[in-house]
């Protein structure tokens, strides 16, 4: 399995809920964390903070997240099965994503400051987690995913929210009117 990218049209898909824990859910999870990882070793000045299992073009209900988002030698993550945003609160704040699926775009985003998500873990705990700021942001982030929304959907037609990286490692604007307005394949238009 790979890492799909925009334009792919399972990207826009809702995905199905799992349900059962079975084998083959325990494959795709292993495998999910597996490409974090390699995608990860290609990108020096990133961290694979999570991912969802239909960025490998696998429709199922499926997050994983790191355990440790400041630490890169820490490669743990945790998978989080049927996840569901019980409720999205707090001051709405912007700041920086960028997504496995999008490549060398980065956007500034609005998002709730906290959220409250139920899920089941790998072994069938069920489990309800309160997060805020970073984690709340990627959960969100991931969850969106599992529907078919992309972080740009949310912040498609602003000019100043879109970014790349440098081979510093640093963000820089992107002219949107040249490189994203127009963009079919990064929209998934093609």
């Amino acid at each position: 399995m790979k890492i799909i990218t925009t334009p792919d049209a399972r990207l826009r898909e809702k995905s199905e809920k799992v349900g059962k824990i079975t084998p083959e859910v325990l494959d795709i999870i292993a495998e999910m964390r597996r490409l974090s990882l390699e995608w990860e070793k290609k990108h020096p000045y990133e961290l694979s903070a999570a991912m969802a299992a239909p960025q490998m073009g696998v429709l199922k209900r499926i997050i994983i997240i790191r355990d440790d988002m400041e630490e890169k030698s820490n490669a743990g993550f945790t998978a989080l099965i049927d996840p569901v945003v019980i409720k999205a609160e707090g001051k709405t704040k912007r700041d920086y994503e960028g997504c496995l699926s999008v490549p060398s775009i980065y956007g500034m985003v609005p998002r709730a400051s906290k959220v409250r998500v139920k899920a089941k873990l790998e072994d069938g705990t069920e489990v309800r987690i309160k997060a805020t700021d970073e984690l709340a942001r990627t959960l969100l982030h991931e969850i969106d995913h599992l529907d078919g929304i992309l972080f740009i959907d949310h912040i498609k037609g602003e000019k100043d929210a879109f970014y790349e990286m440098n081979d510093k490692g640093d963000l820089v604007p992107v002219d949107y009117d040249s490189r994203i307005a127009g963009n079919k394949k990064l929209w998934g238009e093609e």
